[in-house]
């Protein structure tokens, strides 16, 4: 259990604030990763290493999470409360990072 979180509420918390599917999300920090020649060399590919943590909390079941993963869920609830729903690009492709598009909202 993280700070401020218990488990349930921090799922629920979660599931909100995420509003794309694990495919969505993939496929955005995919295409963000690239760019005109490709992917990095590095084997994370330039993926968002929050972004990749929220694709592997999206795989699991509540009773499966780790304190890594309620440590990545309580990151994303608190980034997202932060931000609210800004639609500039730079906020929009922040949120969209951890699985929030704020044009969803």
């Amino acid at each position: 259990m993280t700070e401020g979180f218990d488990t349930d509420t921090l799922w629920d918390e979660f599931h909100r604030a995420v509003n794309m599917n694990s495919e969505e999300l993939r496929g955005y920090l995919l295409a963000d990763a690239s760019d005109e020649e490709g992917f990095p060399p590095d084997p994370d590919m330039g993926i968002d290493k929050l972004g990749r943590g929220v694709l592997h909390v999206l795989s699991k079941r509540k009773g499966d999470l780790t304190k890594a993963d309620l440590d990545v869920m309580r990151q994303v609830v608190e980034l997202v409360e932060t931000m609210g729903d800004r639609t500039d690009d730079d906020s929009r492709r922040e949120l969209m990072s951890v699985g929030h598009d704020p044009l969803r909202a």
